[in-house]
């Protein structure tokens, strides 16, 4: 596409992305079109995407209602909550659209060799009573403390140079809700839904990834997904590569059945200052980051501690990670792969989120078609999103009174005078306003081998 304008290039940039996301989109909406056994419906959805891939301040009922130029929000929300649509088989087509379109970005750019990453993340958000699907008192990221709020865990596909996106969400429903027949009820939970841990629905996220014919070449999580045994497990059965966080206190087994948590085992073999090497974790918003890095080697020869130390207070980061028999276990090959987890945070912060279990559901496949065009290069390297105006304001003598309840209908019904029993003309009632909402490097001394203390499996 070309675009010949006496404008910047910034500018230029801004325009071809634009068209380039919208082509995009259209080829997705066509693909979803067999999720959807009614065209309204499939028409809405699209409008909700286009939404959340607008620049609006604010997302919620009704600036959505007004950027798709509806009157209300009633239609958004009967797609959310009330539409059939086969969800699962549209987070199909988005997964496969997303990792075609990376993969075939990475191959144009000559980038073949680009690491693929599998990112496993969780999205928290804060949310008012007890009426929410997955709502409990818990720590929230996005509010760094402890508040009410829900907890989605999600899988992006990371492509090493060329971009990200989201192919895969689970909501976590807390123990005490899933087991109480009447919460389950009033927050429209399915029934006989089974609690299950983020570990266990990362394991669901990750199985349906395998099933699309997605392939990755590391797994990485945070301490959350690194704690699961069952998640380990379920990846080395899949013959799946893994970098995932782990506490200081996680126990791993050395030579001769020695049995240390992390931080005994940095204390005990990492002494000497030779055995760090300063490398880069990848690019992030303010240039390089710059961490030393270490490895100590487990009783398995497949499994290794990476240790992470901040340079400037000496934090310390710990990742356990296996690699299969048959690939390349190096550390630097272990640190690219840790660092690719960190950009797709604000991935899965996009949208707006709902209250009830349908809702959730439904909301996480547009957030990912979302994510998914708007990563697809090369328009992921533009300045900024493209300006998406809002539709033109309703003159005021077109715009309609919002429908009366039954009740004010009566009521209204028996105050109007009958026209035989009085000659004046009746009084029309008072106007009423439609709601509004108000939103307007130097590398240091290099260790070649881990760490270790003799032969060389791992137990966490």
């Amino acid at each position: 596409m070309f675009v010949k304008t006496n404008e910047s290039k910034a500018a230029a940039a801004v325009r071809i992305s634009a068209a380039l996301a919208l082509g995009k989109r259209g080829d997705l909406s066509v693909l979803l079109r067999p999720c959807f056994a009614r065209t309204q419906v499939w028409l809405q959805a699209g409008k909700y995407v286009a939404a959340l891939m607008s620049d609006l301040p604010e997302r919620n009922g009704w600036s959505i209602a007004r950027h798709a130029g509806d009157r209300t929000p009633d239609k958004t929300q009967r797609l959310m909550n009330h539409a059939r649509w086969d969800t699962r088989a549209a987070m199909s087509v988005v997964r496969r659209f997303a990792a075609a379109g990376l993969d075939e970005a990475a191959r144009r750019n000559r980038r073949q060799r680009g690491m693929r990453v599998g990112a496993l993340d969780e999205t928290g958000q804060e949310k008012q009573g007890s009426a929410t699907a997955g709502v409990k008192r818990q720590y929230l990221g996005c509010a760094g403390r402890v508040a009410n709020g829900i907890n989605t865990v999600h899988l992006s596909y990371v492509r090493q140079g060329t971009g990200h996106a989201l192919i895969g969400a689970r909501q976590w429903i807390p123990r005490e809700q899933a087991a109480d027949p009447v919460l389950s009820l009033a927050t429209g939970l399915p029934p006989g839904l089974r609690f299950r841990t983020k570990g266990q629905l990362a394991i669901d996220v990750c199985a349906d990834a395998y099933a699309d014919g997605l392939a990755f070449d590391f797994i990485c999580g945070d301490e959350v997904y690194g704690s699961s045994t069952e998640l380990r497990d379920f990846l080395e059965a899949e013959g799946q590569a893994y970098v995932l966080r782990v506490a200081s206190s996680f126990m791993i087994t050395l030579a001769a059945g020695t049995r240390l948590t992390c931080a005994q085992a940095v204390r005990r073999l990492l002494k000497d200052r030779r055995r760090w090497e300063v490398r880069s974790a990848g690019q992030g918003s303010k240039g390089q980051r710059w961490y030393a890095w270490a490895w100590i080697a487990t009783a398995s020869p497949r499994h290794c501690l990476l240790i992470r130390r901040h340079l400037r207070t000496g934090e310390l980061a710990f990742h356990y990670c296996c690699v299969p028999e048959g690939q390349v276990l190096t550390k630097a090959r272990l640190i690219r792969a840790a660092g690719l987890r960190w950009p797709v945070r604000r991935v899965s912060s996009s949208g707006r989120t709902a209250s009830a279990w349908t809702s959730a559901r439904h909301g996480s496949t547009p957030r990912s078609c979302a994510t998914s065009c708007w990563s697809w290069p090369p328009w992921r390297s533009a300045p900024s999103p493209p300006p998406c105006s809002a539709p033109a304001p309703i003159p005021r003598r077109h715009r309609r009174m919002p429908p009366a309840s039954r009740p004010r209908q009566t009521r209204a019904l028996s105050r109007s005078p009958s026209p035989r029993s009085s000659a004046s003309p009746p009084r029309s009632p008072p106007a009423r306003c439609l709601r509004r909402s108000s939103s307007t490097g130097t590398p240091g001394p290099a260790a070649t081998r881990p760490a270790h203390a003799g032969s060389t499996s791992a137990h966490g």
